[in-house]
């Protein structure tokens, strides 16, 4: 975990206390390569794709699973960004603090949208990504890959591509990036 991400937590008035690393780099990267040879084989063509990493945790994962695709494919791969800050059912009770950047520009008519984030958990973070992506059309499909799925679900969603599956309590925390995933808890 880089000191980037804890101080964006400490803004958010969030901690994370480290338990175990789970994933190195390496177990990232390896997960990231056959999360991109899935998507291919399950599309048979990269062309209509747009890969949307989900602010904040999912843009870093999303980028790098994007040019694996375009490595593999030989074409690039449109790559965007996507801030459901506003769209959260649970903004009345976490206020936001900052919100971040959407780059995703134009109709998704014709395309196939793939949301990327870091982890999965209550799936609320996707309801809100769905409902953002209707001011932008209506692609001819959306599918789900995320680094971690942890379990818990509140909502039926369900990822298309999983780096790893990490059941967890709901006291622990799971903290995803490129650099590793590690395991932690909520201090008390």
């Amino acid at each position: 975990m880089n000191s980037e991400e804890a101080r964006q937590d400490r803004e958010r008035g969030l901690a994370f206390v480290v338990k175990s690393q789970l994933l190195s780099v390496e177990d990232v990267s390896r997960a990231l390569t056959r999360m991109a040879h899935e998507i291919i084989e399950r599309n048979l063509s990269v062309e209509k794709l747009i890969i949307v990493g989900l602010q904040r945790g999912g843009v870093a994962i999303a980028e790098r699973l994007a040019k694996q695709l375009a490595h593999i494919a030989g074409v690039p791969v449109r790559f965007e960004t996507l801030d459901v800050s506003f769209y959260r059912d649970d903004i009345g009770s976490n206020p936001l603090k900052t919100s971040s950047r959407t780059t995703l520009s134009g109709n998704l008519a014709g395309s196939t949208v793939v949301l990327v984030d870091d982890v999965l958990f209550t799936g609320r973070t996707i309801r809100a990504a769905l409902q953002a992506l209707s001011d932008w059309g209506r692609p001819d499909a959306v599918q789900l890959a995320v680094l971690v799925d942890r379990g818990h679900r509140e909502l039926p969603i369900r990822p298309d591509f999983v780096g790893k599956n990490l059941p967890t309590s709901l006291s622990e925390s799971v903290r995803a990036s490129l650099e590793g995933v590690w395991l932690g808890v909520k201090p008390q």
